[in-house]
């Protein structure tokens, strides 16, 4: 598989927001969408209507992150306004294979979030009715936080199982990746990779984007 970038609009100029997904359009795989309820965790941020807005005015496949509680109420509509990917959280789901097949049903892929302090040996039998998994390099609910490389021994299990049994399956990496930790996490197993500050930081958005790729590019399948 080739390496997916995936920047979040969280560490965006929300004043401009179109204009900000529009600027990684042609660079990134896709745009990273962090839904906080403050509830689920202690931030809030945008939710579906925004979502809806933004979907009609760029083309970028949809990477939505939902933090929220009671996803099976909620996930869906993400998946009906157009979203791409839909991520809700292990921690907050009583059945997760139920919720990543309607999620399938809606039109788009689903992915299962495992935040920093759970385990993921529990959630890798379920492997086989997702399309992604999110591991959290930090604690999820704020951008900005220090990349945790000791989370890269859950993204190395998941790696290991998937080949096991031959799946496909993405390998998502969230916080704190940036050009000087994208490679330990590459080398781990993953292959999308959730990058905030490290592009919307940047002088040249598309050119940080192209740099994460080619430095995640060269160290891919080393886990």
């Amino acid at each position: 598989m080739e390496p997916i970038i995936a920047p979040s609009i969280l560490a965006s100029d929300f004043s401009r927001l179109a204009e900000e997904v529009q600027a990684i359009e042609g660079a990134a795989d896709w745009a990273h969408v962090d839904v906080m309820d403050n509830h689920f965790v202690p931030n809030l941020t945008i939710g579906l209507p925004v979502v809806q807005s933004l979907r009609k005015a760029t083309s970028i496949p949809f990477d939505v992150h939902l933090m929220i509680t009671d996803p099976q109420r909620w996930a869906p509509a993400y998946a009906e306004a157009g979203a791409y990917n839909v991520t809700f959280h292990a921690e907050a789901c009583e059945d997760p294979v139920a919720l990543a097949k309607t999620l399938r049903a809606a039109g788009s892929k689903a992915g299962l979030a495992i935040d920093r302090d759970t385990p993921v040996e529990p959630y890798l039998e379920l492997l086989p009715y997702l399309d992604t998994i999110l591991i959290m390099t930090i604690k999820a609910g704020f951008g900005g936080q220090a990349f945790m490389p000791e989370m890269l021994d859950k993204v190395r299990d998941v790696r290991r199982r998937a080949q096991i049994n031959d799946l496909e399956i993405r390998i998502e990496v969230d916080g704190g990746i940036a050009a000087d930790t994208i490679e330990q996490a590459a080398e781990a197993g993953a292959d999308a990779f959730v990058a905030g500050t490290a592009v919307y930081g940047a002088a040249d958005p598309a050119e940080a984007i192209r740099n994460l790729r080619a430095l995640a590019a060269a160290r891919m399948g080393g886990a």
